[in-house]
């Protein structure tokens, strides 16, 4: 089986609806396929993720009442002013159809907006974490070695479409150790590298098309605390296995010096 058939067939592979056969190949090419095994892992966590969060509205008995009254009635859409009868082709109950098929649409609509923005994040924040822990092995870390900003800031200029703030946090008590290029989701991304102690602190930057401020949102995954947000053009992630207190201490710092 190949990645694009999979891709095409997770949906249904999601929700049991392919035939044994199918299924069998999915299973085996997800198993051997590391990239396709992500994406189904995104998808499952997105689809859990939507049961559990999503808010259901149940009608009120009144609303209940009101339709089944109106329905019993064959000529409760008649104007007060006129008694002609309901036409064949339009019966009472083809209005409550459409009216439910708009409502069916424009909640399918925003699920689905939602379930591919969930997926994007998911898919994000998996490859954040995946790089901040590659930078854990030897001589992954750092591409440029300072504790000085001046050093560090300029080291990136002409490597990547990004200028990212690198400021000093010393007497915050969070050194600065030096930068990087990496990549997340494909795009060349700049990492700047802080640490705590003994803790390892990878700030993550690269431009969007968003302009928007977006505020900052913490998740934790396999025992890492990740931070994201969107200022001025760019977006942000920071991934630690510091504490979620003095993570979010960091990014306050951050946030005011980089201003």
């Amino acid at each position: 089986m190949r990645c694009s058939d999979c891709r095409e067939a997770l949906s249904s592979y999601l929700d049991d609806e392919l035939m044994s056969p199918e299924a069998q190949e999915v299973r085996e090419h997800l198993a051997t396929c590391a990239e396709c095994d992500r994406q189904h892992r995104v998808l499952a966590d997105t689809s859990l993720l939507l049961r559990e969060k999503l808010v259901r509205h149940q009608a009120p008995d009144v609303l209940k009442a009101r339709i089944r009254s109106a329905l019993a009635q064959p000529h409760a859409f008649d104007s007060p002013r006129a008694s002609r009868p309901i036409p064949v082709g339009r019966p009472p109950w083809l209005l409550f159809a459409a009216a439910g098929l708009v409502i069916a649409i424009g909640s399918s609509a925003l699920t689905f907006a939602a379930m591919r923005q969930g997926a994007s994040s998911h898919a994000v924040a998996a490859d954040v974490l995946a790089s901040h822990i590659r930078s854990l092995m030897p001589d992954h870390l750092t591409d440029i070695v300072s504790t000085n900003q001046h050093n560090v800031k300029p080291w990136f200029n002409g490597r990547i479409g990004l200028s990212p703030p690198v400021p000093n946090l010393d007497s915050a008590g969070f050194v600065l150790v030096g930068g990087r290029l990496d990549y997340i989701e494909g795009r060349s991304v700049a990492a700047v590298v802080y640490s705590r102690r003994q803790h390892v602190i990878n700030v993550y930057a690269w431009p969007t098309t968003d302009h928007a401020m977006a505020a900052t949102r913490a998740t934790n995954e396999r025992g890492y605390h990740l931070v994201q947000w969107r200022a001025d053009g760019v977006e942000y992630w920071v991934v630690s296995d510091l504490n979620a207190g003095e993570l979010d201490q960091f990014v306050r710092e951050f946030i005011a010096a980089s201003r």
